[in-house]
């Protein structure tokens, strides 16, 4: 008979329609394009750089004092093969100009992620800060207050302040493993254009021949390493500023959930 297998005829509790339509709808997945992205899939591997904040980052400047750090250990690696003579060779066997290319790129987007880490520092120390001046966070909690407010479109915009300006660093920095990649296509061109030319084989041009040969192998390899190699560092770089940037979302988000509890009934916001 109908309604004899009902929940509420069994003695069932019945379920909420807005449990029911919580189950049925299925979780957005994360916006996070450049996770997708080969220097993020990469760095995303290492140990500890996923966490979310370091202990180190939560300090005054902290995010700023440990990307200082890393350009530090990069200087002191560059000076080194200065002072081996590596740079010069690295521009005389790569004649395209795409290894001093890539390596400009580098450091303008590595001097970007210090900008970036300096402005989030000072976003957190706002934070901590009870008189400090206007900020994301006092942004949110003022909208948070407002009892007309859509905190979804708020939400929103604290996360494009948040996450928006590293997704052209991190569009930069698959660049780098692109241009890389360009090398090694004009490389293995450029030798299979010498290979095209050998007409027969003469021992006593075997040491020019190879030196032709090599020329192209040489761009190749160079090219595919500095593409790779700064890849990684920019990556290094801007992972540690999106875990930090999340931290700061993340503690803004809950500051408006504790302000949104204390706020008398009238006020307070679903």
């Amino acid at each position: 008979m109908p309604g004899m297998f009902t929940p509420a005829a069994l003695g069932m509790p019945t379920p909420r329609l807005e449990t029911i339509t919580r189950m049925n709808t299925p979780t957005p997945p994360a916006s996070h394009g450049h996770l997708r992205m080969w220097g993020a899939l990469l760095v995303q591997r290492l140990p500890g750089v996923s966490q979310r904040s370091l202990s180190l980052e939560q300090a005054p400047q902290g995010l700023f004092l440990l990307w200082l750090s890393f350009m530090g250990l990069l200087v002191f690696g560059a000076s080194v093969m200065a002072q081996h003579g590596l740079w010069q060779r690295l521009v005389q066997a790569d004649p395209t100009g795409l290894t001093i290319a890539i390596v400009l790129l580098f450091i303008a987007c590595s001097l970007w992620a210090g900008a970036r880490s300096w402005q989030l520092g000072r976003q957190w120390q706002a934070l901590h800060s009870p008189c400090g001046p206007a900020n994301w966070a006092a942004d949110y909690l003022s909208a948070r207050a407002h009892p007309a407010t859509d905190m979804r479109v708020w939400q929103q915009v604290l996360n494009d302040r948040a996450h928006g300006p590293q997704e052209m660093a991190w569009w930069l920095n698959g660049i780098q493993l692109k241009l890389g990649l360009l090398g090694k296509v004009i490389g293995f061109s450029v030798l299979a254009f010498e290979l095209g030319r050998m007409d027969g084989f003469d021992p006593q041009q075997s040491a020019q021949m190879l030196k032709s040969l090599t020329g192209g192998l040489g761009i190749a390899l160079l090219t595919t390493i500095t593409g790779l190699t700064a890849n990684i560092l920019l990556g290094l770089q801007l992972m540690r500023i999106d875990r930090f940037a999340d931290g700061l979302v993340a503690e803004i988000l809950t500051r408006g959930e504790a302000q949104a509890m204390t706020a008398p009934p009238d006020k307070a916001r679903a």
